[in-house]
């Protein structure tokens, strides 16, 4: 019976949406995107159904704010790692952890499917600049001074980051049927990367 009162205590607008993002991410990352829905999320919480689409207006509302939150989430913890990449003096693995740590961070394997599944790419606008930011901080710490190529450099993180996102989407699984270790393909993607960096352009 105390529980339930805690469920159904009074909150601001604030924290009721915060609360519902929390709880929709808790859904997305369990049970996938069909799992988020507007009754799912109000039950879980406590609250009405109407109350949620007061916060969001719809489903979509709520899905579209969720990405919003994620994506923001993603950011941060992007330009974390390129902090990180700057001060640090580690090897290339240190490098590769570093990116693969931001992108496992609260689900981004399963958010990046999401929304190219539902095929509005302009969620992802606002990881644009930390993408960016990533590849002049390889720069920094792995390209080569003498003649750096900004071509390389951006493929370098699409590599960095395709890998990240497979590795999060489906890496355990995989993993397990090849019989690797859980940091294998950081391992890999750390011994490649200086040769991708440094390779000749010819």
């Amino acid at each position: 019976m105390s529980i339930e009162r805690v469920r159904r205590r009074r909150r601001t607008p604030d924290e009721a949406r915060q609360e519902a993002l929390a709880c929709a991410r808790a859904r997305l990352l369990a049970g996938g995107p069909d799992s988020v829905t507007l009754k799912a999320v109000a039950d879980d919480l406590g609250m009405t159904h109407a109350n949620l689409i007061h916060h969001f207006g719809s489903a979509e509302g709520l899905q579209s704010a969720l990405m919003g939150s994620m994506v923001a989430d993603l950011s941060n913890a992007l330009d974390t790692a390129i902090a990180r990449l700057r001060t640090d003096e580690g090897a290339p693995l240190e490098l590769v952890n570093a990116v693969f740590d931001a992108f496992a961070e609260g689900g981004a394997g399963k958010l990046a499917a999401w929304i190219v599944l539902k095929g509005d790419l302009s969620h992802l606008e606002p990881v644009r600049d930390a993408v960016n930011g990533l590849v002049h901080a390889i720069q920094d710490k792995l390209g080569d001074p003498v003649n750096p190529s900004q071509n390389r450099l951006s493929a370098a993180v699409l590599f960095i980051a395709l890998s990240a996102f497979g590795e999060a989407l489906i890496g355990p699984p995989l993993r397990d049927m090849l019989d690797q270790e859980d940091d294998a393909s950081r391992k890999v993607v750390a011994g490649l990367l200086p040769h991708f960096l440094l390779k000749s352009s010819h």
